[in-house]
């Protein structure tokens, strides 16, 4: 059963912050327009122009180029020669010119053309799979770091918050200049709160700047560059057994698949050195002509082939199937790493998905109401400074764990997204109603 989560009841707040400082973000007014994005917004940006993806594009052209050139034959060889030539026959003595001139086209033994435009056309699956990864993975960063943005600006912003209303009760409190050890230790109380409570929001303004300046260059902005993400509702699907998980990474995964086509490309490495210890055969016409005396023509046709002596490329044939072995080591040890991190994303996502049904959706939003109230009613005397600071705390922190544990579960997703390959994504996302802009 499908829950959904709506961060701006429990939080009710805009999100902050405006260039790079130490100040925790300020909340925009209403009418003042902003640089906001969706999820979405963010990720279609950076699949358009993130730079290191235009790396794998390239990349995938070039071996695209490579499958051309392994189709193609080698190059004729034209060779010739011309010189002078001397007769001598009974002190009589004729010279002329004497030419030869031959073409001869090498031809690959039988097998070899087919086993390059194989090797080739494995180096472009390499490039499609490599490009397609990289789009994956692109993918689940920017939306976990775009909701890591949204998470730091609102915790930023309820720390801002209650950090001023402690201000604002301490100045009334100072100005009271009230008499006694209990009004005293009361001030001080709120004092230590007030700073404690400053400091969780430089530490959020912080991590908005950290994931701000991660989030511009995947999506190829300036790193100074503002944004605003706009407020979602998140809805997390339960994820399938961990045993078709498994069965889903064996199929899907990117890097098993990569391991695949390098093993089976190794594969056809081996058999292409062990057809190269045969030589290449070129073959051709040729043409030679001796005008001393009389006139000589012979047409004829030419054979030139190495001899196979000393070089039988068994270092070749070697190397190959010590890769080989490399290779299927290789896909052994990263169907491992696959299976480990398949179960433990799975576990971490359950496990949060879990915590969060737990919250109420409005609970937040009660904390809320509730240190309100307490500070209201403090300054009339009804409440005693404990419960005060309690609520107060505890309003912060019902932020922070509802928002901390929301961003792991989609960061898990993401993960599970990519070992998996999964045709449905775990999370879906859509702007909250009534909150599109800050």
């Amino acid at each position: 059963m499908e829950r959904v989560y709506d961060f701006t009841l429990v939080l009710g707040l805009l999100l902050g912050g405006r260039g790079f400082s130490a100040e925790p973000p300020v909340r925009p007014e209403a009418n003042v327009v902003t640089n906001s994005f969706t999820l979405d917004a963010l990720v279609n940006e950076a699949l358009k122009q993130n730079s290191e993806l235009k790396f794998y594009e390239a990349e995938l052209q070039a071996a695209k180029a490579g499958r051309r050139g392994a189709a193609q034959w080698a190059n004729p060889e034209i060779s010739g020669s011309v010189g002078n030539k001397s007769v001598r026959d009974g002190g009589v003595s004729t010279e002329g010119i004497a030419w030869s001139a031959s073409v001869l086209q090498p031809f690959e033994w039988p097998g070899r053309l087919g086993l390059r435009k194989a090797i080739a056309n494995r180096d472009v699956e390499l490039a499609e799979l490599g490009y397609a990864r990289f789009q994956s993975a692109l993918t689940g960063r920017v939306r976990t770091l775009g909701y890591a943005l949204f998470a730091a600006q609102e915790k930023a912003a309820v720390a801002t918050e209650i950090a001023e209303r402690f201000k604002a009760l301490r100045e009334v409190l100072v100005q009271r200049d009230p008499a006694g050890l209990t009004p005293l230790l009361e001030t001080r109380v709120i004092e230590a709160t007030e700073l404690s409570a400053q400091r969780k929001a430089t530490e959020a303004s912080v991590a908005t700047q950290a994931a701000l300046l991660e989030l511009n260059q995947l999506r190829g902005g300036l790193p100074e560059s503002m944004l605003w993400v706009q407020p979602v509702r998140m809805q997390f699907r339960p994820a399938v057994d961990l045993e078709t998980l498994q069965a889903l990474a064996r199929t899907n995964n990117f890097e098993l698949r990569l391991r695949a086509v390098e093993l089976a490309q190794q594969g056809f490495r081996v058999d292409l050195a062990k057809r190269e210890r045969y030589p290449t055969i070129a073959l051709g016409p040729t043409i030679s002509e001796e005008n001393a005396g009389d006139r000589e023509r012979i047409i004829g046709v030419g054979v030139s082939l190495p001899l196979p002596l000393w070089n039988r490329n068994q270092a070749g044939i070697e190397a190959a199937r010590a890769r080989q072995v490399q290779a299927e080591v290789s896909m052994n040890v990263a169907e491992l790493d696959v299976q480990r991190a398949v179960a433990e994303s799975a576990m971490t996502y359950e496990a949060k998905v879990r915590e969060m049904a737990r919250w109420r959706p409005d609970s937040v939003q009660h904390f809320r109401e509730a240190a309100e109230l307490a500070d209201r009613h403090y300054r009339l005397g009804a409440v005693p400074i404990s419960t005060y600071v309690a609520l107060q705390q505890q309003y912060l922190e019902a932020v922070e764990s509802l928002l901390d544990t929301e961003r792991e579960a989609l960061a898990a997703a993401a993960r599970l997204e990519l070992l998996t390959g999964l045709s449905r994504p775990l999370v879906d996302s859509t702007v909250q109603s009534g909150k599109e802009t800050p």
